[in-house]
């Protein structure tokens, strides 16, 4: 059984740093594309950064130079630090997991998903 947990999320000031946190089971990260979208009040779930088998990563493009996606393959871990939070990326942050990088960053219907951590940006 595959799970995905969330952890890290939280309430931080404009300006101010978090990091995010999925930890897996049932699968190796590392054989896997992982990634990390986010839905904020009102807005479509979006494709915030992706981490390929290979290492390769990817951002969009409001993140792009303020998020880092990386992963820890002995603790099977994936990562996401925030910096430079902006209250719109508040939202739900969702780990997300896929053997195929094309269904995980084009269909927005990965294999398996986390249960989500919030992210609250605000003064």
């Amino acid at each position: 059984q595959v799970q995905l947990v969330e952890s890290g999320g939280g309430l931080v000031q404009p300006g101010g740093s978090l990091r995010l946190s999925c930890v897996a089971s049932g699968i190796i990260v590392s054989s896997y594309t992982m990634g990390w979208y986010r839905q904020g009040p009102g807005n479509p779930r979006e494709l915030v950064a992706d981490i390929t088998s290979a290492g390769n990563t990817n951002y969009l493009g409001s993140v792009k130079g303020r998020f880092t996606i990386s992963r820890d393959n002995a603790k099977n871990t994936v990562y996401l630090q925030m910096n430079e939070l902006k209250p719109e990326d508040t939202a739900v942050y969702y780990c997300a997991a896929d053997r195929s990088w094309v269904r995980l960053t084009t269909t927005g219907a990965p294999g398996y998903w986390g249960q989500g951590t919030q992210v609250t940006v605000s003064s």
